[in-house]
């Protein structure tokens, strides 16, 4: 382990996961908008988001997205870690004031590399509201 408590790529194998829950609040929305300019009316305006097939108002799938980016900085493999990359499928809304529950498992290792490869999750209660992978470079005793 890092001096961070995150995991070395030396230290991972497949199957380690881990983690993270954030409740999605109307203030992470608007400030989320405000901060990446995405203002669609499907996120900040409750009177036309009831006329949609959501009947209201739903977080930004990037917002709850970046989820997984904090179970993998604060958790697995953790701090000093490189996202390269990372693939998304949404497939349940995500309301305001709804906990999402992200979990990343070590899929594969390709240490020669120094990249790991591990699935990604989001849950809010049984839901899954997105899957994907990351590709990311964790930390390195030999480095």
């Amino acid at each position: 382990m890092n001096k961070l408590n995150g995991f070395d790529i030396e230290d991972l194998e497949p199957g380690m996961s881990a983690s993270f829950a954030k409740t999605i609040t109307e203030a992470d929305i608007i400030l989320f908008a405000g901060a990446s300019g995405d203002n669609n009316a499907m996120h900040i305006n409750e009177e036309f988001a009831r006329q949609t097939q959501f009947k209201g108002r739903i977080a930004h799938g990037m917002l709850t997205a970046s989820v997984i980016s904090a179970a993998i900085a604060g958790r697995l493999p953790g701090p000093g870690t490189v996202y390269l990359g990372q693939s998304l499928r949404f497939k349940a809304p995500v309301r305001p004031g709804d906990t999402v529950h992200a979990t990343v498992t070590v899929k594969e290792l390709m240490r020669e590399k120094g990249r790991a490869t591990l699935t990604t999750v989001c849950r809010v209660g049984d839901t899954v509201v997105i899957d994907g992978e990351a590709v990311v470079m964790p930390t390195s005793r030999g480095a």
